[in-house]
């Protein structure tokens, strides 16, 4: 396949499921035009970066990055549906010079689009929650769990979430169809154990009464309210969660299991930006000691170098023993939406 057809691939799939949570009511619609960028001075160094995170999760954090090197990032903010889909569709004549993604799915769909990165970014994360291309590098880790409420002892709820089809918990879970880090969930399950258990899952939770929200903090909310017993999320809701919440505890998945899935935050440099010191300059920072502390302290994140703590209230990532998976393998999430589809969550 050529890199024109490939990329008309990418953005076709992407734009499908881009306008397919949109319908469900999972995306934002069309980011609003920005405005003009200021005249760059002569001389001035400067970076076009697409970023799938939130300006208010990492926008202080590269401001932080401008104010220690000097240079200006100019920032495109959007879901990470919609800057891969865009990444896809501009192929070679892409602004962007660096993506910053919220999961690994977004970044294994991009493979090949990205130059290879210095050794010592490469190396500074853990081979597993990093490319096997050096293509791109892994951030941060963000746990699945379940989130459940207190009148539920832990030995009740089951560490693997597959479970959760049993009668008992009819009308008890709760779950955000729509939402990316779901999706992601049930992308590893069809990796993992095939199809056909994804399937059964997904008919399981329908058939069982779930519970559907727009977005995992309402999950968490629901939970703590006793809306719902359980609720399946990702650790840093609760971790990074204004006011703590009072009747509300974290189960984190069987070891091995999709159900212990750590996906990851991560960035590559695009193909076209390979010499550009002030992209390298900036990955090389988000793997920096700093950074991940950010990360750590500021959104509950998992940090991914050594010697950097871990969040507040959370086991040591070393301690979950997610799931051998090749986290690029997460990029089938098109398949993954079709089948909610096909089963009535989206």
């Amino acid at each position: 396949m050529t890199r024109s057809t490939r990329t008309g691939v990418l953005a076709g799939a992407f734009l499908a499921t881009t306008l397919l949570v949109a319908a469900c009511g999972g995306g934002s619609g069309p980011a609003p035009a920005e405005p003009a960028a200021e005249p760059v001075a002569a001389g001035q160094r400067t970076l076009t970066l697409y970023s799938g995170r939130d300006e208010e999760l990492v926008g202080p954090l590269i401001q932080q990055f401008q104010e220690q090197s000097g240079i200006t990032v100019e920032t495109r903010y959007g879901s990470t549906t919609e800057m891969a889909a865009q990444l896809a569709e501009e192929g070679d004549a892409t602004p962007a010079q660096v993506f910053l993604s919220q999961d690994a799915g977004a970044l294994g769909a991009l493979q090949g689009s990205f130059a290879p990165l210095p050794e010592d970014v490469r190396t500074a994360v853990p081979a597993g929650y990093t490319s096997t291309d050096g293509g791109w590098v892994g951030l941060t880790g963000r746990a699945r769990v379940a989130a459940y409420n207190t009148r539920v002892s832990e030995a009740e709820v089951p560490a693997d979430v597959t479970e959760l089809t049993d009668p008992t918990w009819k009308g008890r879970v709760g779950i955000a169809p729509t939402n990316a880090s779901f999706q992601a969930f049930v992308t590893a399950l069809r990796v993992q154990e095939g199809e056909d258990e994804a399937r059964r899952f997904l008919e399981g939770l329908q058939a069982n009464d779930v519970q559907t929200f727009p977005r995992n903090t309402a999950i968490l909310e629901a939970v703590d309210a006793g809306a719902v017993d359980v609720g399946l999320i990702n650790h840093y809701y609760y971790v990074a969660a204004e006011t703590p919440p009072a009747n509300t505890r974290l189960k984190f998945g069987a070891p091995g299991t999709a159900s212990a899935l750590v996906n990851v935050t991560g960035a590559g440099i695009l193909a076209g930006a390979a010499q550009s010191a002030e992209a390298q300059e900036l990955v090389r920072f988000l793997v920096s000691p700093g950074a991940q502390e950010y990360f750590a302290t500021e959104t509950g994140e998992y940090p991914l170098v050594a010697g950097v703590g871990s969040p507040q209230g959370v086991p040591p990532l070393a301690e979950l023993d997610a799931p051998e998976l090749d986290l690029a393998d997460l990029r089938s999430l098109d398949e993954t939406t079709q089948l909610m589809t096909q089963v009535g969550l989206l």
